[in-house]
């Protein structure tokens, strides 16, 4: 490994590792004690003919003070062949949508057309609620809801 991209990593760490205190210990005051702070997935996704995905659900959240995203990604495994007990798992995201904290129940939606091409059938689908919240020029995200459930992805 070079120097520059070992030192990168090196800073990276050492920041992250820095300011995870301060996202921990400010996170708390802006919840509201009387919301509960959720991310849904609809039980069934699209495909669309030209390979677009589409998945969708509910998000509720409170309290941000910077940007927040609903994102969402695919995991799909497969078996590498038919003598092999391995198997490879892929991780794709799909879209993200601006999310309003107001502490009301909202719809999202996201699509994009992943490469390599999903096909239809089972994927494990995770939705993640985050907010980049600003300290002093350093944006760190605040997780505010996160799910993870299987979905049947459904051709148009």
């Amino acid at each position: 490994m070079t120097k520059r991209p070992a030192l990168a990593l090196t800073a990276s760490a050492a920041l992250f590792l820095l300011a995870a205190p301060a996202a921990t210990a400010t996170a708390a005051p802006h919840r509201a004690a009387d919301v509960k702070e959720t991310v849904t997935v609809d039980p069934t996704g699209r495909i669309a003919e030209d390979g677009t995905v589409t998945l969708s659900g509910t998000y509720r959240c409170v309290g941000s003070t910077g940007p927040a995203f609903v994102s969402s990604n695919i995991r799909t495994t497969t078996t590498n062949s038919a003598t092999s007990p391995s198997s490879t798992t892929v991780i794709q995201g799909i879209g993200g949508t601006m999310a309003v904290c107001d502490g009301a129940t909202h719809r999202w939606e996201n699509s994009s057309k992943p490469a390599p091409e999903v096909k239809s059938g089972k994927v494990s689908v995770e939705a993640t609620v985050t907010e980049l919240e600003f300290h002093g020029i350093l944006p760190l995200p605040r997780f505010h809801a996160m799910q993870r459930h299987d979905v049947t992805l459904a051709r148009d």
